[in-house]
């Protein structure tokens, strides 16, 4: 008897395509965000710690970004409930680990933009 929750082939490959679409549509707009911001970096003098700390929100949003993307992929070949279960804990786990990491770059950076001549 076939699984009544199956996901037919054809879907799997339609999301599958969907996906890659998306990604690659994101990665043309990142490129687009860096060229645009040297470009504005070249016309405005900008505070070297405030140029830094926009680079680096890019920088931390294009990685979560990705890590969507990665689960995306991966939930698209997932055989199973089970398996979606685990792999969304485990994006979770890691996107966790990941926004207290963040969070503290990110107060670095603000506090050498703020304090003048800190590191």
């Amino acid at each position: 008897m076939a699984d009544p929750y199956a996901v037919p082939a054809e879907m799997r490959d339609f999301a599958d395509r969907s996906v890659q679409q998306a990604r690659k549509a994101f990665e043309g707009f990142m490129g687009a965000v860096k060229k645009s911001s040297g470009t504005l970096d070249e016309a405005t003098p900008v505070q070297p710690n405030i140029a830094a700390g926009a680079a680096k929100a890019v920088s931390l949003a294009e990685k979560n970004v990705t890590a969507a993307f990665d689960l995306a992929e991966k939930l698209v070949h997932a055989k199973d409930i089970q398996e979606v279960m685990a792999l969304q804990s485990e994006y979770l786990k890691s996107q966790m680990t990941s926004i207290q990491d963040q969070t503290r770059e990110m107060g670095e950076v603000i506090a050498k933009t703020m304090i003048p001549g800190s590191k």
